[in-house]
């Protein structure tokens, strides 16, 4: 067998180098995501999380199976949309509550067929310590989403929009978000507890059991 030359063995080691150093890119693009103001949250922030996240890994079952627990939470309170008054707003504003935070739009059939069961899930669930925050992402205001709902029967949900679709660009970024429906479990303090891919049936049993497993009740 001929052996490689010099140049060929160097050039090797130029190819793995580089394609280690992409790996390394990759995987630290994982633990950080850019806030709206430019900074970068490091999920160092959010090490306590995990503990949080193995607590809901026993109830990713059934309706819910696909739900992945954070195995390195990313900081998401400085994700930004707007409120029902159209007002720029954060997660950080939910205070203490848990957020499951859905990500949907009217041209996704996926969506569409789940609202009903996160208006059930806010409906049953949804008090001062968990809420159901479905952003919706259509790009021609709010009259069609809007319109939508109120035709298949959601009272329970409060519009919140982001038009301009950064938080779905932002989570993008961190391959937390591969299209839609997204819906992530956010921690009181703003921390990724785990994300689901596509839709699932939100009021069912099993989602409601992964729910309260992670959701911190006020003291007394």
């Amino acid at each position: 067998m001929t052996k490689p030359t010099e140049p060929a063995k160097r050039s090797g080691r130029g190819i793995l180098v580089a394609g280690l150093a992409g790996a390394v890119a990759a995987v630290a693009a994982l633990y950080v995501i850019a806030g709206p103001d430019g900074n970068i949250a490091s999920a160092e922030t959010c090490s306590a999380t995990l503990e949080t996240a193995a607590l809901a890994k026993p109830y990713a079952t059934g309706e819910v199976a696909a739900f992945l627990p954070a195995s390195q939470p990313l900081e998401l309170g400085k994700l930004t949309f707007s409120g029902p008054d159209g007002a720029q707003m954060s997660l950080a504003d939910f205070g203490d509550k848990t957020i499951l935070l859905n990500l949907w739009a009217t041209w996704c059939a996926p969506c569409r067929k789940e609202m009903p069961a996160l208006d059930r899930l806010q409906a049953d669930m949804g008090d001062d310590s968990f809420e159901v925050v479905a952003v919706n992402l259509d790009r021609g205001g709010p009259d069609k989403p809007t319109a939508f709902l109120e035709e298949i029967g959601v009272s329970h949900l409060t519009y919140y929009q982001d038009s301009s679709n950064g938080i779905l660009k932002d989570l993008k970024k961190v391959a937390r978000a591969t299209g839609l429906p997204t819906t992530i479990l956010v921690s009181p303090e703003g921390c990724e507890i785990g994300t689901m891919y596509g839709p699932a049936e939100w009021a069912s049993g099993e989602a409601k059991a992964l729910v309260q497993s992670v959701v911190k009740k006020p003291a007394g």
